[in-house]
């Protein structure tokens, strides 16, 4: 049974958590100021807009799921016009370049010298559209911004600029002129969503918005120093040792399902990496930041763990003989490891 109540704290660390909680409530402010911003251009999407919320405190990069017209595009834009970051959108097509993402050298005829033409890569937030259609030399520079902050050009590594994050949407449900993304770079998102269809109520709302008069433009309320700050402060939210154990006892229930009692080992092919259970903490302490709270409770672990783990499980085909989704081993991962 998941903990509604923080795990309490032992008396010699309780001045440090009272001034930690303190200095969390004073930095997450933004985030009511920020949601209301979004909300008057975005309706609904609550979940999507916590996940990449929670990736720009962590630095991770998020990979956006669904079909056409659920607002995926507009509410990276909007996101990125409310923080008034640099933002780049590329759209990913079978006949792109490497160095229509990260720039080429280009020959100076005046001094006969090749210099560094930078890219679109060189932004803060980068929206990759329909990521899986471009070919695997673009996805191997794409993959070197997103893990080393860095791409190379010629033979001169550029640095980007910080904060950097990448958000990926991709379509599920065409298949013709796409490419599958390798495993390593899927490993590279911090959180795969699964963007669904609005409500009957919702779906009225946004036929009431995008039919009325245009709204305002969205208006900057975060900039990015005090976003890099916020993400200091989102590193330092308190994590007790049973939570930490509990994230790792998850990932390893992933590899060794049968060991930890889980019912999932026929459905697994390849469990989890490392890289999970470091993303799976970061995006945690994220999400109590989010609810203005300075400890991690295990509800934190279940609410956002979904989206850390879905796309790290490679499932079996028997899996995919009885039906089984990714989801559906994760569902049973949370049910059956005990919360601390």
């Amino acid at each position: 049974m998941a903990m509604t109540e923080p795990l309490p704290a032992t008396p010699s660390d309780a001045g440090a958590l009272l001034a930690l909680q303190e200095a969390v409530a004073r930095e997450s402010v933004f985030v009511g100021e920020l949601v209301a911003e979004l909300r008057k251009h975005i309706i609904g999407q609550q979940a999507m807009i916590d996940r990449l919320l929670a990736a720009l405190l962590t630095g991770g990069h998020v990979l956006l799921e669904g079909v056409p017209g659920l607002a995926k595009t507009l509410t990276i834009k909007a996101l990125s016009q409310a923080i008034d970051a640099r933002f780049q959108r590329i759209q990913f097509t079978p006949d792109l370049l490497p160095a229509d993402l990260i720039g080429t050298m280009i020959f100076d005829q005046s001094n006969g010298t090749f210099t560094p033409r930078r890219g679109p890569i060189f932004a803060n937030l980068i929206l990759a559209d329909e990521i899986n259609r471009a070919p695997a030399k673009v996805q191997s520079a794409l993959l070197e911004a997103m893990q080393e902050h860095q791409v190379t050009i010629g033979e001169t590594s550029h640095p980007l600029p910080e904060p950097f994050m990448v958000m990926a949407t991709q379509n599920p449900i065409e298949q013709e002129g796409t490419y599958p993304l390798p495993e390593a770079q899927v490993d590279r998102f911090m959180m795969k969503v699964i963007v669904g269809y609005p409500s009957a109520t919702e779906e009225r709302a946004i036929l009431d918005l995008m039919t009325g008069p245009p709204p305002s433009p969205v208006r900057p309320v975060l900039h990015p120093e005090r976003l890099l700050r916020a993400r200091r402060m989102a590193q330092a939210v308190y994590m007790d040792d049973k939570i930490k154990n509990y994230i790792v006892r998850l990932v390893l229930a992933t590899r060794q399902p049968k060991a930890h009692g889980v019912p999932i080992e026929p459905y697994v092919q390849y469990g989890a990496s490392p890289r999970a259970t470091v993303y799976l903490a970061m995006a945690a302490r994220a999400q109590a930041f989010l609810q203005r709270r300075a400890h991690v409770i295990p509800d934190d672990v279940k609410t956002i763990g979904p989206d850390v783990l879905r796309h790290r499980i490679i499932i079996s085909y028997e899996a995919e003989a009885e039906e089984k989704t990714a989801d559906d081993v994760v569902g049973l991962l949370f049910d059956h490891v005990e919360v601390p």
